[in-house]
């Protein structure tokens, strides 16, 4: 490395720094984060505690729940059984779960690229009352299987957490080994990647991270969740830098060809927000990403290609503004202006406007409940559920016009829009939390 790049490198490092820590020091971030830029680490450093009550540290080494960010490995499961011909992509999943309903017209590429149909198990309240203890793959795909179907297979995109399900249920049942047991062969070891698997709640796992929330006391031990409820779509742990390891591999050919690895960031399906889906990755032009939520944890990869950087950040707080904290650590890495974070303001609303926005916004494509609004005691609150527990959060209106209003939450990744009628009436209600979208018409 010439002097020059050195030295840019060192400045980008402490930016860098200066810019997580000061999420840090207002209790917006707790994790651990690393960057590279142009294939040299420039940052690689543990915020806050892994173990608020013991006073431990986060540091690399700690192990975290990556949630969704499991999802980019059961799609290189998939392809590593797609180069051994033991299945193909266009194949129908009837073909693996004979007794799946409607099963022959969906397809393992339409599972990979989220253009399947079936329903997010995570906007059904079923869920709730399996997240908290062990569940098989099979009891989990009970919850689902039998849900109509939200549009034909292939019309368009639709984020979900049971495709990925069924993946990996298709991975045990072609390689005829569990689901993690396979990663760990195929991927894991053959990367040393010997701080990444499988979080099995009863393990003893040493340097594993609290999960944590926080709620109107301050900081709170989070919601109980046993992973399994996610299995192959967010079942997970590891670390920043066995992460790194993951990313250099992506440029090479050590688990599948040049041209398979083309395949999976090839951008497929266009999402709602403008970014377009690969094989488990979001991708934009040259930013291949995902971002990962669970009780307690937040998590996200973001893979720049032409500059050969990456940014990985996992974190024990999982209501750190990680969309706003991706954007900043960005900037700062591409050169492009930023801003260190700031709070932001409430306009003034009369009370009794609250009124107006307060009942309950359902999903228009299923009969479930999106969020609720509560005006009380001259605060406004939403409440909506998250996959083990119903979570209550204070909003402040941010801006009122004619036909559009929308609110936001203080020290979270949360904000909340509102579409109005020409006479001034609430129509629909958007959350959006952890980089989704959560739509829901006003019912009362």
């Amino acid at each position: 490395m010439s002097i020059k790049n050195k030295m840019n490198c060192e400045d980008i490092g402490i930016k860098l720094d200066e810019y997580v820590d000061s999420y840090t020091q207002r209790g917006y971030f707790s994790g651990t984060v690393l960057v590279a830029n142009y294939g040299n680490i420039v940052l690689s450093k543990g915020y806050g505690m892994a173990n608020y009550e013991h006073d431990i540290p986060n540091t690399p080494r700690t192990k975290f729940r990556i949630a969704s960010v499991t999802k980019p490995f059961t799609a290189m499961a998939v392809m590593l059984l797609y180069e051994r011909d033991m299945l193909d992509v266009n194949d129908s999943i009837s073909k693996y779960l004979p007794d799946y309903p409607g099963g022959e017209a969906i397809t393992i590429h339409h599972l990979l690229t989220n253009t399947s149909g079936i329903p997010d198990l995570k906007t059904m309240p079923e869920t709730l009352q399996v997240a908290r203890t062990y569940a098989s793959v099979d009891r989990v795909v009970e919850i689902f299987k039998d849900k109509p179907l939200l549009f034909s297979p292939g019309e368009r995109f639709e984020y979900t957490n049971s495709g990925y399900i069924l993946l990996g249920y298709i991975i045990e049942k072609v390689s005829g080994k569990p689901y993690d047991v396979f990663l760990d062969e195929n991927i894991f070891k053959k990367l040393n990647m010997k701080d990444t698997g499988y979080d099995y709640q009863a393990s003893i796992l040493k340097n594993r991270a609290c999960g944590y929330s926080i709620s109107g006391n301050g900081l709170v031990n989070t919601d109980f969740i046993d992973v399994s409820i996610l299995h192959s779509a967010g079942a997970l742990y590891s670390t920043v830098e066995d992460l790194y390891l993951w990313d250099r591999a992506l440029y090479t050919e050590q688990l599948v060809s040049r041209a398979t690895i083309e395949k999976v960031f090839t951008p497929f399906a266009k999402g709602k927000t403008g970014g377009s889906y690969g094989y488990g990755w979001y991708v934009d032009d040259k930013l291949a990403y995902h971002g990962g939520w669970i009780n307690g944890f937040s998590s996200h990869i973001g893979r720049y290609i032409d500059q050969d950087a990456v940014i990985i950040m996992l974190g024990n707080n999982d209501m750190a503004s990680t969309v706003d904290m991706v954007q900043g650590l960005e900037a700062i890495v591409l050169g492009k202006e930023y801003e260190l974070p700031r709070a932001r303001t409430a306009i003034d609303m009369d009370f009794n406007r609250y009124g107006d926005y307060a009942g309950q916004y359902r999903y228009a494509d299923v009969d479930h409940i999106a969020f609720s609004i509560f005006a009380e005691d001259n605060r406004m609150f939403i409440e909506y559920v998250d996959i083990a527990r119903y979570q209550r959060i204070e909003i402040y209106p941010e801006a009122d016009e004619k036909e559009f209003a929308s609110f936001f939450a203080q020290v979270i990744d949360l904000k909340v829009t509102f579409k109005k009628n020409r006479a001034g009436n609430i129509e629909e209600g958007i959350l959006y939390r952890h980089n989704y979208e959560f739509k829901g018409k006003k019912v009362n």
